[in-house]
């Protein structure tokens, strides 16, 4: 670990809300183990006071009373600390009891403890950062008709109450970031650990035009999936949802058809690339197409598995050979039973936030973070896929 010499802008405390207590122990762990090994221009300095510490997290709470209602507290200190805040917004494992039932916690139950910590340190701290991997209301990004915008609401709400950066990953729509154009805005690609993770986990993966061919499940995700497709420099086909805009089913336009645009993917391998998982309908319906098509294995990478609708679907295309992985970060909740399935793979993202924790804290520049083709490159020769 490189020695760094830039005084932090303050004393570095993490804070993971409820349901985020795995993914923060990580990323302490691994800061706590870089500071260790840092000497220059630290020991000795008063500027770096509480530099090397045992532990960067600070303890807090969310406690409820029998009606649901809550507040938030912060058991130490945070006066002129450089706080980050990690949130899971989607963690519906957390549960609570209300009137004597017990709730699991919602997206807006998760964002209203949020600002409660947020409030809690009442300006004392010297900044604070919010990681929030999946972007609360991010698929409510836009209007079409007389609807809330429910994403811009809640970026302007934590811009107002002090946020002076949010860090996530793979935004349904970045743009969404003009909501809050003096706002620090950190839009996160994992690219670089899905290539190494199916590397590592799938036997005989030759990344060639001749053997494997990118995939994009709609016309939405088809720059992330340009990038996938010129990073590793093979061919790329999309497809296209015919939806039914005259009827609304669960929130959203039904599905009709969906229609494929691309070469032959007859005897490939394909990746098909996507944000997220939520009931899986979709996805799974674009496998069946393409193993009509002939296709030879079928492997599933999106940032966020949902899987709101339970396991079952994907449990019944595994079995009948339409898939043969499902690759999803560790950046929210994923239950037991998903963690035993034979045709899951998770993602390790913790590393990669503590960098960018680290970084940040140091008030240095996080480009060559995210952009990882250089390290996408080397890996890829490093593993004799180039």
């Amino acid at each position: 670990m490189e020695n760094i010499l830039d005084i932090p802008v303050g004393k570095l405390g993490i804070i993971g809300m409820q349901g985020c207590e795995e993914i923060t122990d990580k990323i302490d762990r691994y800061i706590v183990d870089w500071r260790s090994k840092r000497t220059l221009g630290v020991d000795g300095n008063m500027d770096f006071g509480g530099y090397h510490k045992e532990s960067y997290q600070i303890s807090t709470h969310c406690p409820r009373f029998g009606t649901g209602e809550a507040k938030g507290t912060i058991s130490q200190s945070i006066r002129g600390y450089d706080l980050f805040v990690v949130s899971d917004t989607f963690n519906y494992g957390v549960t609570y009891n209300m009137y004597g039932r017990k709730v699991p916690m919602s997206p807006d139950d998760h964002f209203q403890d949020l600002k409660r910590i947020i409030a809690a340190a009442g300006e004392k701290a010297r900044r604070i950062s919010v990681i929030m991997p999946m972007l609360y209301e991010g698929r409510q990004h836009r209007r079409t008709s007389r609807e809330s915008l429910d994403c811009a609401m809640a970026l302007q709400e934590i811009r107002s109450m002090g946020v002076e950066n949010i860090i996530t990953f793979d935004a349904h729509d970045p743009r969404v970031q003009n909501a809050v154009p003096l706002m620090g805005f950190e839009n996160i690609q994992t690219t670089y650990q899905f290539i190494k993770s199916m590397i590592n986990h799938i036997p005989d993966f030759k990344l060639d035009c001749d053997n494997v061919m990118i995939i994009s499940p709609d016309e939405g995700g088809m720059s992330r999936s340009i990038y996938y497709s010129s990073i590793l420099e093979l061919d790329l086909g999309m497809f296209y949802k015919r939806r039914d805009y005259t009827t609304i089913v669960n929130g959203k336009n039904p599905i009709i058809d969906h229609q494929f645009l691309g070469t032959s993917v007859e005897g490939k391998d394909l990746v098909i690339v996507d944000d997220m998982i939520s009931s899986g309908e979709s996805v799974l319906e674009i496998a069946y197409k393409l193993k009509e098509k002939k296709a030879r294995r079928i492997f599933i990478c999106a940032s966020f598995g949902l899987f709101a609708e339970g396991l079952t679907l994907f449990d019944k295309a595994f079995e009948a050979g339409i898939i043969d992985k499902v690759f999803t970060t560790n950046l929210i909740y994923r239950t037991p039973e998903l963690l035993k399935r034979e045709w899951y793979e998770e993602v390790d993202l913790s590393k990669y936030i503590s960098y960018v924790i680290d970084t940040i804290n140091h008030d240095r520049s996080l480009s060559a973070i995210l952009n990882p083709s250089e390290r996408i490159n080397r890996f890829l020769k490093k593993s004799g896929q180039r």
